[in-house]
């Protein structure tokens, strides 16, 4: 996750687009590849990392940087000069909206004022909250191996499990955001963006893990998020660290096993269960009744050594304290001497 909300639906996009297209140019023959995105997003940045790393050698052609499109106006413009229809675009609505399996999104227009609220027809995936199903639904989504691999007990293949799970956030009014992002470029920008089922995902995922990792390998796993997360954001997908820290997450999500079970109510989707054969949480440990595999007394010296460095630390800060004091002393006693030597010198004693 990017920006504590954004669930990465135009960046995870770009790296597979940009290789189709070096894909497509070589089975062509073409000399160059092209782009619309504009001179001050992210996706441009993107796209170009990709022909960079996949096919150095062609030309990239990038309309808005060298041709007359300056805004979407001219845009606009340009595309009904030429009859190319836009659905849903106009003068007063010129949303740029870009929409995948994962998500759809919306920027420019009216949301460029940050104090805007969206309008409700200018989301075209999820049902608002308040007119969401009055009765909760639940679901349950499976994984192996860190990997979506089922719902409610019917195995899926990724396509067919998202689509699914975009129908089930979408019914509840699940998956909105908006966000005020800060771009690759410099400065900050608006979108709001759809994201049902992989907001779901996002949340079951999270919490298998809490049962399968131990604290030190999910902590790692939270660190490398935001890692991965910045490496997607600003397109350095095909590059090695990502290919390392790709190797690194396999490892993790050995374990992350199981399944969880989602309440989807009015735009909130809350874990109610979960359960994994490789789990690692253990009720007779966990248990605040008596538990014949572990003994309270334990405890005690578990504090006392895991302590150690903080009573250490106390230790010299009172030993510092009566340093200081003493020199505070000293330095006083000197204070009074020099006073007396001053006046004797001045013949007032």
């Amino acid at each position: 996750m990017c920006g504590r909300k954004y669930l990465l639906g135009y960046a995870m996009a770009r790296p597979l687009l940009g290789q189709r297209q070096v894909e497509i140019a070589r089975l062509v023959g073409a000399d160059a590849v092209a782009h619309g995105c504009t001179g001050k997003g992210n996706d441009q940045v993107r796209f170009e990392l990709s022909y960079a790393a996949l096919a150095p050698d062609l030309r990239v052609i990038a309309p808005w940087r060298e041709w007359d499109l300056n805004s979407r106006v001219n845009a606009l413009a340009y595309a009904h000069a030429r009859d190319i229809p836009l659905e849903g675009v106009d003068e007063t609505k010129l949303y740029s909206r870009d929409e995948n399996l994962w998500h759809i999104s919306h920027e420019g227009g009216p949301l460029e004022d940050p104090a805007y609220e969206p309008e409700e027809a200018m989301f075209l995936w999820t049902q608002a909250p308040e007119l969401a199903p009055d009765k909760a639904e639940y679901i349950d989504i499976e994984f192996e191996g860190g990997v979506p691999s089922g719902l409610n007990g019917e195995a899926m293949g990724a396509v067919q499990l998202l689509e699914a799970l975009n129908e089930f956030g979408a019914r509840h009014g699940i998956g909105r955001a908006d966000i005020v992002e800060n771009r690759l470029v410099g400065m900050k920008s608006r979108g709001a963006y759809e994201t049902p089922g992989g907001t779901l995902l996002y949340t079951a995922i999270k919490d298998l893990e809490s049962i399968t990792l131990d604290r030190r390998a999910e902590g790692l796993k939270d660190e490398i998020a935001q890692r991965w997360a910045d490496m997607l954001y600003e397109g350095r997908w095909w590059t090695p660290e990502r290919e390392a820290m790709q190797a690194m997450c396999d490892v993790l999500s050995k374990n992350v096993t199981g399944s969880v079970r989602l309440k989807l109510f009015k735009g909130s989707c809350a874990v109610t269960s979960r359960k994994s054969p490789g789990s690692l949480y253990r009720e007779d440990l966990a248990s605040f009744g008596h538990a014949a595999t572990y003994d309270h007394s334990d405890a005690a010296v578990f504090i006392k050594l895991f302590g150690l460095p903080i009573r250490a630390a106390a230790g010299l800060v009172d030993q510092r304290g009566k340093v200081d004091q003493d020199r505070q002393e000293v330095d006083g006693n000197r204070a009074v001497s020099r006073l007396i030597e001053e006046v004797v010198e001045a013949g007032a004693l």
